[in-house]
């Protein structure tokens, strides 16, 4: 048996890796190790993305708004903290041991992730009695006496129990809102989940913004193969999402969730490995300014680099408090907001000459951009994952088919249609179906696709100067991730909906298509021009700055999501229209303001795009040594 998606995947990373080696010669050498060490890290990452909101949802039977609350809290964190790790490494640490402890922590996280414990179990009380809710290899049923009745919606929302005897003491159809169902978890692994994501929290706020800080770094400011370093090194963070989402979601769906958390944890150890062993390719970069500084004693026998270390382990502790509570990172999100931006606008007032100040304060727009862009995009994880589980059918093909081949016999069917038709032992079976994390893998497919064609797009752009100003790119981008959105509630529309309530994969297909398009507009584009537009001493801390914006986003998305969500029995939705109906009226939404602000950022691109004053051209800009002797001395002035 081979699952197709894993086939696919293969011929595509061979198909697009091969010219993404071939340009990699141009670029500096020290890019290659940050390339597959970030590579590992994001599978990792990405593994867990794929599975987190099924996990809460089917694992510990939590409803939709409180584990889209969960998912929000947690990735909002993990975007707010490299607000504290860029920083530390700007003024202390340097980037190389910042990245190296967050990694280490990244390792315990996954770890303790694959550690699933029991699951959750469910009791739906009717008129005073408690029947067991029974949840085996993703099928729900209830439990009546010794025996077991598979359910599934009725009309109207109601609850549906399948072959019930008529003696039986519940009747065959429960109205919505005449039972209650009450969970019951066992409190040690749920306190093991939050222990685990709050030190995955902690290690990506060491690593994240200083890992893309030394990309930036490895070349002087105005060089031209920059905006193609970025897009190559985003091709390996896709490369790993892909396959993150491909193998972690096939086996976390399929095999056990230990599973597929346990590979996620296995990739970030080989990233870690990759890191150590790559060190002198980094040809010194990212080492820490003041050596003397760190080494020297703050506390007895600790000196302050292990201080830092020490502070780092107990915000592990307080992080496992926040992420447990959506308002308080509500609250704390609204502060480090508040600070940040405080800042900065102290620092642009009085620090920036009138060129630095313009270059900073076009920095802030493309951040608010980033705000609203990620906001829909990292819908993927929530609603469109939940939407890709209940309302879209995840087969290729309509009915199995057979064909000969080498002299075997070859089964095109889903997991369904194999089981339906004997699971035969005589024929090679080539799975048609996807589970649903797997369509996370669609994104990052379409990156391995298409990220060696953007880079040479920009590169060629730039050589006859038509490149397109940043403000544009970002208003293209919005404009195709709304779009995205769109183009599901059009299809709907156009009555691409099955009689249960499912939609064809290609449209879904389609969505994840323009959001990876408008992605590549924006985000390595994004990366890049913080680099080349921040003041070289805040560098670091600027690159914090934009993954905040992913972290405000990931909150609001979060509220979004809990919005769109849908009453669940046994991880089941019960009303498949009406989960369509609430997907479709949010999807119109997101769809609109996408492409709103999308129009007036092309439209504001023509007042601002001077305020670069040539960010891409070298001639504007000292030579490397300056600038790197500028950034390790301005954070200690």
């Amino acid at each position: 048996m081979i699952n197709i998606v894993i086939a696919l995947g293969v011929l595509i990373t061979l198909a697009t890796g091969i010219p993404v080696l071939l340009q990699m010669r141009n670029q500096p050498r020290g890019l290659i190790i940050l390339f597959f060490a970030e590579m590992w890290e994001r599978f990792s990452y990405y593994g867990m993305r794929a599975l987190l909101i099924f996990y809460l949802t089917q694992h510990f039977l939590f409803s939709d708004e409180f584990s889209s609350g969960v998912y929000g809290s947690y990735a909002s964190l993990v975007y707010l903290l490299p607000l504290i790790g860029g920083l530390l490494a700007d003024r202390y640490l340097g980037t190389r041991k910042a990245i190296a402890f967050g990694a280490l922590l990244l390792v315990a996280g996954h770890g303790m992730m694959a550690v699933e414990g029991r699951p959750a179990t469910q009791t739906l009380n009717y008129q005073g009695a408690a029947y067991e809710v029974v949840v085996n290899d993703g099928a729900s049923s209830i439990k009546i006496g010794d025996k077991s009745y598979a359910f599934g919606p009725g009309e109207h929302g109601a609850l549906a129990i399948k072959n019930l005897p008529a003696d039986a003491p519940l009747p065959a159809s429960i109205e919505k809102g005449k039972y209650e169902m009450k969970a019951e978890r066992d409190k040690t692994y749920v306190g093991i989940f939050y222990l685990a994501i709050s030190l995955i929290i902690m290690g990506v706020g060491f690593l994240k913004p200083n890992i893309s800080t030394i990309v930036g770094q490895l070349y002087p400011q105005g060089d031209p193969r920059r905006d193609q370093g970025f897009t190559l090194y985003y091709y390996g963070i896709n490369l790993g999402a892909f396959w993150a989402s491909v193998l972690c979601g096939l086996l976390g769906q399929n095999v056990g969730w230990w599973a597929g958390f346990g590979l996620a944890g296995v990739g970030m150890l080989i990233g870690f490995i990759v890191f150590v062993l790559g060190k002198p390719l980094l040809d010194g970069k990212g080492e820490p300014p003041n050596p003397e500084l760190l080494a020297k004693r703050v506390a007895g026998p600790v000196n302050r680099e292990g201080l830092i270390y020490i502070c780092g382990l107990l915000g592990v502790g307080v992080v496992w408090l926040l992420v447990q509570s959506h308002a308080l990172v509500g609250t704390a999100l609204i502060a480090s907001t508040a600070a940040a931006l405080a800042y900065v606008g102290w620092f642009v007032a009085v620090k920036c000459n009138k060129i630095e100040r313009e270059r900073m304060l076009l920095a802030l727009v493309l951040v608010f951009g980033s705000v609203v862009f990620f906001t829909l995009f990292e819908q993927a994880g929530t609603s469109l994952n939940l939407f890709a589980d209940r309302n879209v059918d995840l087969s290729l093909i309509s009915a199995p088919m057979t064909f000969e081949l080498l002299g075997h016999k070859v089964l095109l069917a889903s997991h369904h249609m194999y089981q339906a038709a004997g699971s035969p032992t005589d024929v090679f079976w080539i799975d048609m179906g996807l589970t649903a994390s797997q369509t996370q893998s669609f994104n990052a497919g379409f990156i391995l696709i298409f990220a060696p064609i953007f880079a040479a797009m920009w590169l060629f752009l730039g050589r006859i100067k038509r490149d397109p100003n940043p403000v544009m790119k970002f208003g293209l981008g919005l404009l195709q991730v709304g779009l995205g959105f769109l183009v599901v509630v059009w299809a709907a529309k156009a009555g691409l909906i099955n009689p249960a309530y499912q939609m064809p994969l290609f449209v879904l297909g389609f969505l994840y298509l323009l959001h990876t398009t408008g992605e590549l507009f924006l985000s390595p584009v994004g990366l890049s021009e913080i680099t080349k537009l921040s003041v070289p001493s805040v560098v670091s801390f600027m690159m914090a700055v934009w993954f905040l914006s992913s972290s405000i986003a990931h909150f609001i998305g979060g509220m979004i999501a809990g919005a769109l969500g849908s009453e669940t029995v046994g991880g089941q939705v019960l009303d498949p229209k009406g989960a369509l109906e609430t997907s479709l009226s949010g999807f119109n939404m997101l769809g609109w303001v996408g492409v709103g602000v999308g129009v007036a950022f092309v439209l504001i691109s023509f007042l601002i795009k001077h305020w670069a004053h040539g960010a891409n051209d070298a001639s504007n800009h000292p030579p490397a040594e300056v600038v790197d002797i500028e950034r390790q001395a301005k954070p200690h002035s």
